[in-house]
């Protein structure tokens, strides 16, 4: 997954439903990044790492870089 800025996020899922991967882009993909990073979140600091890491990001939206690859 990446995240391009504020209004673009697109990912390649590597396929076990179809047999094959697919490619992800928009509202959809932004909604997987962001359930990823909480996935990740909650398993390093679990249920409170996860929520701070939540609030944190909120409150802090506008100061971090417009694009991040990971």
């Amino acid at each position: 997954m990446v995240s391009l800025g504020n209004w673009s996020t697109v990912g390649s899922l590597m396929g076990f439903l179809f047999g094959r991967g697919f490619f992800v882009e928009g509202l959809f993909a932004q909604i997987m990044y962001r359930s990823l990073r909480v996935m990740h979140d909650r398993a390093l600091g679990g249920i409170t790492g996860a929520v701070l890491g939540i609030a944190v990001r909120t409150l802090a939206r506008h100061t971090g870089p417009q694009v991040k690859l990971h």
